[in-house]
C-alpha cells in the first residue's frame, strides 16, 4: 500500500508537534509546509502540563529535560485594599504540577528533530487551498489570524475582543525560592512563570488604553512591588492584543484546523498550548487507529471523530477562562463579596483536588 501523503501548514509550535507526531505513524508520509519569509525570533515562554510533558517525551527520541523548568508549587493572589491576598496554593512533594519552557529553545529542538526524521519540508507561501491539491490530508496549523480559514469554517464561531494586551518579558532575580504564580491584580492578571534559577517570565494583561508613556519603567515597578525588591532586570518585552476565539467548525472534507487557528483563548490559565496539545494527542491516536487497519484516512469519519471528542473540551474551557477572567476584573458591586469567597476557597480540598486534575489531565477522561 503506497504511504498517504499528509501535509502540515506552518512551521509555529504547533505545527512542528503535529508534523513529528504524525511521522511517527506508519503509512503517512508528511511534508510540512512553511512560508518563505525569514525565521523570526519567538521571545516567550510557554507553560505545559504534566501530562504533556509526557507527550513531548513520547514525540521525541530524547529530550533535554535542562529545556524544562518543573514546578512543584503555585501559588494564586488576589489585590485587595491591604495586601496581595494568597487564597489558594498548589503543592506536590513527590511529583512536577507543569513545566515551563522558552518558545525559541524549544522550536529550535523540534527543528532540529523534524530534519533528524528526515520529514519533507517546503517553503512555500499558501494563498489559496488549491495550493494544497495532490496531498490526502491538509492540516492547517498557520495562526490565528490565516485568512485561509475562511474557506474552511463558517462563520458561528465564538468571538470576543477582550480590549485588553498582554506584556509580556523576561526578569533576571536573585531571589531565593521563586515558585510559579498568579497575581489577579486590579489593573489585570499578572503570571509570574520561572524558567531558570533566575528567570522567570511573566505576562501581564491589561486594558488597551493602559498609559504607554514609561511602560517600561510601570512594569518593573509593578513587579517590583508585588515581589518586594527592586533588584530586577527586565528585557524581550512585547505587546499582543488579546480576544477569544473558539471555532465550531474543525474541518471540511480532508482539511483540518489546528492550533491558535481552532482556539484562542485568554492567557489567564495558561491553558492555550495545553489545549493544542492535547489535540495533537487525540489526532495522532485516531490516525494510528485508522492506519494500522490498512484504511485511507479520506474514507474514514477520523475529522469527525476527532471534532467530537475534542470540541467540547476546547469551548468549555474556553468559556471557562473568560468566566474566571470575568470574575476577577475590578466591579465595585463584586469585589467586597470576592474576598469572602476566596477565602472559602482556600479550605476546601475537594476543588483544589479537581482543579489540580483538570489543569494537568484536560476535561477529558
Amino acid at each position: 500500500m503506497n504511504k498517504q501523503r499528509i501535509c502540515i501548514v506552518g512551521d509555529g509550535l504547533s505545527g512542528l508537534m503535529t508534523a513529528l507526531a504524525l511521522n511517527k505513524l506508519e503509512g503517512l508520509e508528511v511534508h510540512l509546509i512553511s512560508k518563505k519569509n525569514k525565521y523570526s525570533k519567538d521571545k516567550r515562554t510557554t507553560a505545559i502540563s504534566a501530562s504533556n510533558y509526557e507527550f513531548f517525551h513520547a514525540i521525541m527520541d530524547k529530550l533535554d529535560k535542562k529545556l524544562f523548568w518543573p514546578s512543584k508549587k503555585i501559588h494564586l493572589f488576589y489585590e485587595t485594599k491591604d495586601q496581595n491576598m494568597n487564597f489558594l496554593n498548589f503543592n506536590e512533594d513527590s511529583k512536577n504540577l507543569m513545566y515551563v519552557f522558552e518558545n525559541d529553545k524549544i522550536k529550535k529542538i523540534l527543528i532540529k528533530e523534524i530534519k533528524k526524521k528526515k520529514i519533507k519540508t517546503i517553503k512555500k507561501n499558501i494563498n489559496e487551498l488549491k495550493d494544497l491539491d495532490g496531498y490526502d490530508m491538509k492540516i492547517l496549523c498557520s495562526g490565528r489570524s490565516s485568512k485561509i480559514y475562511q474557506n474552511v469554517v463558517d462563520k458561528r464561531s465564538l468571538n470576543k475582543d477582550y480590549k485588553e494586551i498582554a506584556i509580556t518579558g523576561y526578569v533576571k532575580h536573585n531571589l531565593k525560592d521563586m515558585n510559579t504564580a498568579q497575581y489577579f491584580l486590579k489593573n489585570g492578571p499578572l503570571a509570574i512563570l520561572p524558567f531558570s534559577k533566575n528567570n522567570f517570565s511573566f505576562v501581564w494583561s491589561v486594558d488597551k488604553n493602559f498609559p504607554k508613556k514609561d511602560i517600561n519603567l510601570v512594569v518593573k515597578s509593578k513587579i517590583s512591588e508585588v515581589l518586594k525588591t527592586k533588584k530586577i532586570q527586565i528585557s524581550n518585552q512585547q505587546f499582543y492584543p488579546l480576544m477569544l476565539n473558539l471555532k465550531r467548525t474543525y474541518y471540511k472534507n480532508d482539511i483540518l484546523i489546528l492550533g491558535e487557528g481552532l482556539h484562542t483563548v485568554h492567557p489567564v490559565a495558561g491553558q492555550g498550548f495545553n489545549l493544542v496539545l492535547r489535540d495533537i494527542n487525540k489526532l495522532q491516536k485516531i490516525f494510528k487507529y485508522y492506519t494500522e487497519l490498512g484504511m485511507s484516512l479520506k474514507s474514514t469519519p477520523a475529522l469527525e471523530e476527532f471534532t467530537n471528542n475534542r470540541k467540547s473540551e476546547n469551548i468549555i474551557t474556553g468559556i471557562g477562562i473568560d468566566i474566571t477572567h470575568n470574575f476577577f476584573k475590578q466591579n465595585k458591586l463584586l469585589d467586597p463579596f470576592k474576598e469572602t469567597i476566596l477565602k472559602n476557597i482556600s479550605k476546601n480540598n475537594t476543588l483544589k483536588k479537581i482543579s489540580k486534575y483538570i489543569s494537568n489531565q484536560g476535561l477529558s477522561i
